[in-house]
Parts: C-alpha cells; sequence; structure tokens
C-alpha cells in the first residue's frame, strides 16, 4: 500500500556540525513518499505538495534525525533480560544476596536462577565466591552473570551440575577461578569457562527467544531506533529472526554477525564460513541482513583477560588473546576472500594491534574493531589508513568511575589517559560509530549521546549524532540507504521532542515519533 507522510514544524539535522538554531531559511519540513524521502522543504511547500491521504506529524519545533543505529548490541539477549533477576542497582554484596534471595522465592518453580549485572566494584578486594551464593541458594544451582558478559558467579549446586571440581581443566580461552591452596574452584568462572555452565541449564525455548525479540524490538523503535546491528548471533537465532519479520514484527532494520570462533582449525574455519553462506543465504531484502562475521580477540580488563601490551600493574600477566595473531590473520584473510566483513572484538592495546594487523593484511572492506577500550598512540592513525571502523560503546567509558576498582588501578594511569580514544580517533579521519552493548548497559539513545560528550576523549554533540546515524550506517555498509536526512534516503527518522542542538544538551530529551520506511512504528503519548 502507498505510503504518505508529511513531517513538519522540525528542525532538521543536516549537515553534522549544527551547534544552536538552525538559520532563518532552513528547511523544515520532511516529505516521504512510499517510504522515501522526496523532499526537504518548508512546512508552506509541504502542504502544497500534500499527498489526499498523508499523514501529518507536527515535530513541534523538536529535532528531526537519522533514527538511531546501535552498531553493538544484543538484542535478543536483551529482550531476555526484561523481568529477569538484575544485580545492576546492588551497591554491596549483601545486596547481590538479598536480591537472590528474593527472586528465588518469588520463582520456586524455576530449576536454575539466572540472573546478572553485576559489578566487579561491588566486590571491593574481594572476588566473586560460590560461598556467598550458597548462603542464600544453597540447593538450586544459580549463575550470576557480571554486567560485562565475561565473567560468572556462580554456587556449588550450578559447580556439581556441570561437573566442575579441582580436577576439570580449563577449557580453551577461559578460566576456572581456583583456590590456590586447595585448586578447588572458586565459584568466579572466566570468558569460555561460563560455557561449562550454560551446556547445563535448561535452553530457552523457540517461544521464548520470539518474544524476547518482539519485546526487544518494541522498546527499541520507542526509543527512537530505525537499525541495529547484532553483535553476535547464534546460528540457532537465525530462524528466530527470519520468523519475526514474516509475521511484520521486525520494525527495525537488523543486520546479525555470525560467530567467528578460535577454537577450530583454519580448515574447520572454512567449513564454517559455507555453513554461516547457507545460513544468510536466503535473506535477500534489506530489513534482515548479514555479511558479517564476529571474533573476540580478548576479553576484558576488570577480569584481567584483555590483552595488553604490557603487563598488568604489579603483575607479570599481560592477558592472553584468545586467538594467535597468525590464526587471526589467517581467519580474517579467508573470510575477506569470501566477501564477509569482519568485526573483532578488541578492548586491550595488544588486542586493537592484533585486530589492525590482520586486516591489513586481508584488505579493505570496512572492517571493525568493537569496543577499542585501550589504544596505543602509534595505532591511532591507522584506522583512516585502513578504512577500519571503530565502533564505540561510550557508555564503559562514562562508567569508568564506577569501574575505578578495576579498570584505572589494573592498568595504570598512563594506559588508563588513552581511554576509548573517540576524539582522536575522528581527528585522525577514522569512522566511529555508536552503539550501547546492551543488555551490559542501557539502549538508551540519549544516555550514550551523554556519555559520548562527557568522556574523557569525547565527541561534540553533532559529532555525535552523526556517528549514530551516518557512522553506523557506514560501518554497516548502507550509508547509500540510511543515516542522513536527505532526499531518496530510506524515510528511517526520528522525531525528538526538543532540539537538544539549540542549547547542546541532551538530557531530558525524548522521543516523539518514530519512522521506519515512512511508517510510523511509535508516537508518544
Amino acid at each position: 500500500m502507498p505510503k504518505h507522510l508529511i513531517v513538519v514544524n522540525g528542525r532538521l539535522f543536516l549537515d553534522g556540525a549544527r551547534v544552536g538554531p538552525p538559520p532563518e531559511d532552513a528547511p523544515t519540513a520532511v516529505v516521504i513518499e512510499n517510504g522515501k524521502i522526496s523532499a526537504l522543504t518548508s512546512d508552506v511547500e509541504a502542504a502544497r505538495l500534500r499527498h489526499p491521504r498523508a499523514e501529518v506529524i507536527d515535530a513541534g519545533g523538536g529535532l528531526v534525525l537519522p533514527g538511531f543505529d546501535d552498531a553493538h548490541i544484543h538484542v535478543i539477549p536483551g529482550g531476555q533480560w526484561y523481568g529477569l533477576l538484575a544485580l545492576k542497582e546492588a551497591a554491596t554484596v549483601r545486596e547481590l544476596q538479598d536480591r537472590v534471595a528474593k527472586y528465588a522465592a518469588a520463582h520456586p518453580e524455576l530449576p536454575w536462577i539466572w540472573g546478572g549485572g553485576w559489578r566487579y566494584a561491588t566486590w571491593g578486594d574481594a572476588a566473586p565466591a560460590k560461598e556467598a551464593l550458597d548462603a542464600v541458594l544453597p540447593d538450586r544451582p544459580a549463575m550470576m552473570v557480571c554486567t560485562d558478559g565475561h565473567s560468572y558467579w556462580v554456587n556449588s549446586a550450578a559447580l556439581r551440575a556441570a561437573g566442575i571440581d579441582r580436577h576439570t581443566p580449563d577449557p580453551p580461552n577461559g578460566t576456572i577461578v581456583r583456590d590456590p591452596a586447595t585448586g578447588e574452584p572458586t565459584g568466579w568462572l572466566k570468558e569460555r569457562a561460563g560455557q561449562l555452565i550454560y551446556r547445563v541449564m535448561p535452553e530457552p525455548s523457540h517461544q521464548d527467544l520470539k518474544l524476547a525479540l518482539r519485546r526487544a524490538v518494541r522498546a527499541l523503535n520507542a526509543s527512537g531506533f530505525t537499525a541495529v546491528q547484532d553483535a553476535r548471533t547464534d546460528p540457532g537465532e537465525v530462524p528466530v529472526w527470519r520468523e519475526a519479520l514474516a509475521e511484520g514484527h521486525l520494525t527495525l532494520r537488523s543486520r546479525i554477525a555470525l560467530p567467528m570462533a578460535p577454537e577450530q582449525s583454519l580448515d574447520q574455519w572454512r567449513a564454517t564460513l559455507d555453513e554461516h553462506a547457507d545460513l544468510v543465504a536466503p535473506l535477500t531484502g534489506d530489513w534482515l541482513t548479514s555479511g558479517i562475521v564476529k571474533g573476540f580477540v580478548d576479553g576484558v580488563i576488570e577480569s584481567r583477560t584483555a590483552a595488553m601490551l604490557a603487563p598488568y600493574e604489579g603483575e607479570e600477566s599481560a592477558g592472553t588473546p584468545a586467538f594467535e595473531p597468525e590464526q587471526l590473520t589467517s581467519f580474517t584473510v579467508e573470510a575477506h576472500r569470501r566477501g564477509w566483513q569482519v568485526q573483532l572484538h578488541a578492548i586491550g592495546d595488544r588486542a586493537v594491534r592484533m585486530a589492525l594487523d590482520a586486516f591489513a593484511a586481508a584488505g579493505r572492506r570496512r572492517h571493525r574493531v568493537e569496543h577499542v577500550e585501550v589504544i596505543d598512540p602509534a595505532d591511532v592513525g591507522r584506522f583512516a589508513a585502513l578504512d577500519v571502523v571503530a565502533s564505540m560503546q561510550p557508555m564503559h567509558a562514562f562508567s569508568a568511575t564506577d569501574r575505578a576498582h578495576g579498570w584505572h588501578r589494573v592498568i595504570g594511569p598512563g594506559r588508563a589517559a588513552t581511554n576509548w580514544p573517540m576524539s582522536a580517533i575522528h581527528a585522525a579521519g577514522g569512522a566511529i560509530a555508536l552503539g550501547s552493548d546492551w543488555p551490559v548497559v542501557d539502549f538508551d539513545p540519549f544516555t550514550t549521546l551523554h556519555a559520548a560528550m562527557s568522556a574523557d576523549h569525547a565527541l561534540t554533540l553533532p559529532q555525535a549524532l552523526t556517528a549514530y546515524g551516518h557512522g553506523s550506517a557506514y560501518a554497516a555498509h548502507a550509508e547509500h540507504r540510511r543515516g542522513s536526512v536527505a532526499v531518496g534516503m530510506d524515510a528511517d527518522l526520528a522525531v525528538l521532542d526538543r532540539d537538544p542542538l539549540a542549547d547542546g544538551d541532551v538530557r531530558g530529551t525524548g522521543v516523539a515519533a518514530t519512522i521506519v520506511d515512512g511508517l510510523v512504528v511509535h508516537r508518544a503519548g
């Protein structure tokens, strides 16, 4: 059915540089025909061009900009967390225990208690311990996932269920933290060791995953998102995405990244790429796409699993990469040769360098480094030189004060000064894409924008808005379709309830309407 829509009385985000009110002669209206922007004009001219059946949105002087495009998000896991045991607000171990106990008492029917969001700083100078969880859950197995998704706090019942004891070897790219005197597991699992628990936990049903995706899509649309880039999609979840599209529930342009795991040989990786290609071959439209694989080069700084160029403060270890450099390069080159874009989780400065080295060997395809929490200054300019996108999540930087216990202290002030180098990479000509990493942190776009403007290496508001629209679209090879308010572009827009560029402050801003493909998928009130 033809779609006709006009947005009037708006302040349009057009040049990516405006600070303060727009010029008096700036266009105030967007005319949309059949899912495309057909004109940017005055309200008077828009009324003349208006189709008789056109819907009209009065922006009320609010900013009209490309819909937000979260370049790094975990959509289904985010939807799964709605209503589950949330630990982010717990400030002490006692509060963690109280929340676990209350949730377990309210859900006697659950065979496992699963929650997450705890922070390293909550433990102070201690570490996650099974005894603290056993005290409130002595019999039912339980696993609490850290807010970063790279550490797991489990009780004794969960260890027993998984068959983990002092004789269990560490899995590849994982660590079972042990008591130094007895060798017994302490209840803290790092990185891939968490999979030892997941493999014995009840798996969510197909219907559970569908409901999680629908919840997430609705929530994201309500916050002005018109596109998402799922940072790691399990192959088993692809049918869930396809069904959501077929049933009309996928009102976000979505791109899914399939896994590139280090626990395989190059020949096995080639076979995996064949399987990935077959899996995504039916994704032929512009609503659900792939063409990208995701690998983890390292872990995170707080648990000392991020790969650094020099040892952590006061330690001999500098962290161990998940891939050997030669393996990472060969896997990346093979994926590149077959036409895949590669995105690599790299937090430590050594991991960032390894990722850039692999991309240098592979060639230019707008490959991506995810997170870039610490960087050696010598590598800043390589993003532009190699046409590599820095996919950044500024909420992680904004929460660095909360993470001081496990972040600044373990790498020292010198390296900490290079944290989240958004402005440095931007100034050197590199492309920045913004995302949230939800559910690690909230996906709220205004919190993300405020964080980008408040970090040590901050972006201006126009730069941050550009990175959240055009930058994310560029990272997805979609800048010819979305990410700009321009004639001929897809009508994927967010209409804000005010113009934050007028005063440079995004706090208190809301979304009045969200438009995807020329259709209003959310309207406030």
